[in-house]
């Protein structure tokens, strides 16, 4: 065991748990209120949001797998940076219009949305269950980052005595999450991000001095890992499946309940217009966290015999941490650590509290209990919260960690299937509410079937067109199958003659907010009371 690191680690860990806690009386509100529980009375201003939704979206998972792709693989790591550039001028037109409408009508929830526009709780419902299905094993994939870390550490993790601290970990979680619901990750954010900073900052400036600058580290990357594939004849393979990398993951990062959990939260339209300026801060940052890939091929931690085992148990996960290991003083390590264990606390509870939304107001009262009131409500999403977080822990105790890794592949195929329901629907009510859910469905197991047929292994689909092979992202494919059907079926309601059902939502509801009441639009505060 690495004392010093370890010392160091419980320290910041022991800081963000008190700091979970106390987050109950920060902004004071009722927290037996699902507004004020699950989105913290959308009272975020700028800053705050600027650290939860980089809290919330760049997860330890991120820090580890990352790195580890381009480690294991090479260039095409790299597409994370590319699609969250182009993910935030989406997010800047479609995201302000969403909170603008959820505001006025007091949606907790994008299925809310869905539900209002279309008249449709069973298209709601699809929209609820696809977002509880995608975030579960984005939940368990956190507990894989903090368990490469403690194992870093020097801890055993197998067994029931090596899973304790991963236990305990998700315990207190658990415990200050059901505590002060959405304002405890988004304290905890300002800290996380901070030591994140901190730690990439020291990352490129030491490692490479180390290394002999970024010259060396480049000619030490096999030729094969510095750049895509070059097309050779008709296959464009490594081309394709690049950019449908990065366009699909960048239409689907916001539709993750997680992601919209943070967006309703925030105290206005311009708050999120600004933010969506000020995020690609973060795709620097990410961009830093890739070239450790590269930095740890250069500096030989594979090969270093101390480093066998855990590369052995965690595989191309561990390059990192066996990179700061070999780089850094172990009061550093400590530090560096922490920002990954504490970058998996963040996202794991926001999300959890984002599937319990998911759950309450769109199977539970839709479905279950209509009549539920607002105390018993929050107290249910209360009680889900914790149900999807020891689901997630058992899942990570009880399973191989590539389960988790496989419907994490699926989550995301999953997840951009919602697309079609949500974001045009901000600007049209023409889709078929009924087309719109048999495209769902059609996307869902088309998308499915396509990694299935890969053996889990990959979302990369090949595919043969015109005589060109352009293997790509198949949760793209899929998307298109769904537009395809939703674009079909829609045109033959209007020909049929099939009624539409009712629209609770008008125009003017996505409008930006007016100034009229004392304070500006990002202010949410000073704004009259929405039913």
């Amino acid at each position: 065991m690495n004392v010093t690191a370890t010392v160091v680690f419980v320290a910041l860990f022991g800081f963000v748990t008190v700091l979970g806690f106390v987050a109950s009386r920060w902004k004071r509100a009722d927290l037996h209120s699902l507004n004020e529980w699950g989105l913290a009375g959308r009272r975020f201003g700028t800053l705050l949001t600027w650290f939860l939704l980089g809290g919330d979206l760049y997860t330890a998972y991120t820090f580890i797998a990352v790195p580890a792709l381009v480690f294991g693989v090479g260039a095409f790591g790299f597409f994370g940076v590319p699609y969250t550039i182009l993910v935030y001028p989406f997010a800047f037109i479609i995201f302000a219009r969403l909170w603008t409408v959820a505001h006025r009508h007091g949606f907790i929830t994008p299925a809310d949305f869905v539900r209002a526009r279309y008249g449709s709780p069973w298209l709601a419902l699809a929209i609820a269950i696809t977002g509880i299905m995608a975030t579960m094993p984005y939940i368990a994939l956190q507990l894989v980052g903090i368990e490469v870390v403690i194992g870093a550490l020097g801890f055993e993790t197998s067994g029931l005595l090596g899973e304790l601290p991963l236990i305990v970990a998700f315990v207190i979680l658990a415990a200050y999450t059901y505590s002060s619901g959405l304002r405890a990750p988004a304290m905890i954010a300002v800290v996380k991000d901070t030591l994140i900073y901190v730690t990439i900052i020291a990352a490129v400036i030491v490692i490479p001095a180390q290394l002999g600058g970024y010259a060396k580290i480049f000619a030490a990357v096999p030729p094969e890992k510095l750049l895509l594939k070059v097309p050779s004849g008709n296959d464009y393979s490594g081309y394709s499946a690049y950019l449908t990398a990065a366009l699909g993951s960048a239409f689907a990062l916001f539709l993750y309940p997680h992601a919209m959990t943070a967006v309703f939260s925030a105290s206005g339209a311009n708050t999120l217009r600004r933010n969506m300026m000020l995020l690609p801060a973060y795709s620097l940052v990410l961009g830093l966290i890739a070239l450790l890939g590269f930095m740890a091929l250069a500096s030989g931690v594979r090969e270093m015999p101390e480093y066998a085992a855990q590369f052995k148990q965690y595989g191309a996960n561990f390059a990192v941490p066996a990179l700061f290991l070999h780089s850094f003083p172990d009061w550093f390590i400590g530090i560096a650590f922490a920002a990954i264990g504490i970058g998996a606390l963040v996202p794991a509870a926001i999300m959890s509290i984002a599937a319990a939304n998911l759950y309450t107001r769109n199977i539970h009262r839709e479905f279950i209990n209509p009549r539920v009131d607002a105390r018993q409500e929050t107290q249910l999403a209360k009680i889900v919260s914790l149900v999807v977080k020891f689901g997630a822990l058992a899942f990570i105790l009880f399973l191989p960690q590539q389960y988790a890794i496989q419907l994490q592949l699926l989550g995301g195929v999953w997840m951009i299937q919602t697309l079609p329901a949500i974001v045009p629907g901000l600007y049209t009510r023409w889709f078929d509410h009924r087309a719109l859910l048999v495209g769902w469905l059609v996307g869902m197991v088309g998308g499915t079937l396509m990694i299935a047929s890969l053996g889990f292994k990959s979302s990369t689909f090949p595919l043969e067109l015109f005589g060109y092979r352009l293997s790509g992202y198949a949760a793209v494919y899929a998307l298109l199958l769904n537009f395809a059907v939703s674009i079909g079926l829609t045109l033959a309601a209007r020909v049929l003659g099939l009624k539409a059902a009712p629209d609770a939502t008008q125009p003017a509801d996505y409008q930006d907010l007016p100034e009229e009441f004392g304070g500006s639009p990002g202010d949410a505060a000073s704004l009259p009371p929405v039913d």
